[in-house]
C-alpha cells in the first residue's frame, strides 16, 4: 500500500522519541508486508521543495540493507550515511555533523547487521594475522577492536561483534563536535541497533 500524496502530511517530528518510535513502527510495517511508503516520482517532487528529516541513520553498505526500505520511510524522512560496517571517518563524522546541526533531526541511529562481510573479514584478519592492503585494512582496523573485545574463540563471535561495533559506535558520537552538548540540552539522541537479514526486523540494543 502508499500514501496518498494529496493526503495532509501528519505533523512534523521534532523529538528523538517519537523519531525512534516511527523507525520502529516502519520496520513493523516492512516486516509484515505492509509498507505505507513506495518510490514514486510524485512523492519525490512532494518533498523536493525542503526538508525535515527524522533522523540521520549510519548503516553499512551491504546492498541487501536499503535502509529507506527496511524504516518504510519516504522522502524526505531520513537523511542515510553508509559505509562498510558504518566505520566513522570524517566525511561521515562531518554528515552526521551537518543532519544534526543544520538539518536539525533529532535522532542518530546507528544500524549493523547480521552476517556482515566487513566484520567477518577483520575476523578473518586477525584469526590469520593478515591485514588487508590499501583503504579496506582501515576498515579492519576499525572494526579490530570490536572484535577483540569480543574474542576470537567465543562462540557466535560474528554476531556479537557486531553489537560490540555498533555499540562503540554509538559512544563515538560524543566526539562529533556539538553532539555532546545536543544530548545534553535533550535536542538529539542516539540510538544502536542490529538488522536481521532473514526476518527484516531491527532490533534496538540497549
Amino acid at each position: 500500500m502508499t500514501t496518498d500524496p494529496s493526503a495532509p502530511l501528519p505533523p512534523p517530528i521534532t523529538n528523538a522519541a517519537d523519531a525512534l518510535a516511527e523507525l520502529i513502527a516502519g520496520n513493523k510495517r516492512f516486516v509484515s508486508g505492509r509498507p505505507e511508503h513506495g518510490h514514486r516520482v510524485s512523492a519525490a517532487a512532494a518533498a523536493s521543495g525542503g526538508q525535515t528529516p527524522i533522523a540521520v541513520v549510519i548503516g553499512c553498505i551491504d546492498s541487501r540493507v536499503p535502509l529507506e526500505a527496511i524504516f518504510d520511510q519516504t522522502f524526505g524522512s531520513i537523511c542515510v550515511v553508509r559505509s562498510g560496517a558504518h566505520v566513522l571517518d570524517r566525511a561521515v563524522l562531518g554528515s552526521i555533523d551537518f543532519a544534526v546541526a543544520v538539518l536539525g533531526v533529532p535522532l542518530i541511529m546507528v544500524l549493523g547487521h547480521k552476517r556482515c562481510g566487513a566484520v567477518q573479514s577483520t575476523i578473518d584478519a586477525l584469526r590469520t594475522e593478515s591485514r588487508p592492503a590499501g583503504d579496506i585494512g582501515y576498515l579492519v582496523d576499525q572494526i579490530a577492536p570490536a572484535v577483540r573485545s569480543v574474542g576470537l574463540d567465543e562462540p557466535d563471535v560474528a554476531d556479537r561483534a557486531t553489537r560490540a561495533h555498533v555499540t562503540a559506535t554509538v559512544a563515538r558520537m560524543q566526539e562529533i563536535n556539538g553532539i555532546p552538548e545536543a544530548i545534553a540540552a535533550g535536542r538529539v539522541d542516539v540510538a544502536g541497533a542490529v538488522y536481521d537479514l532473514d526476518t527484516g526486523l531491527v532490533e534496538l540494543l540497549p
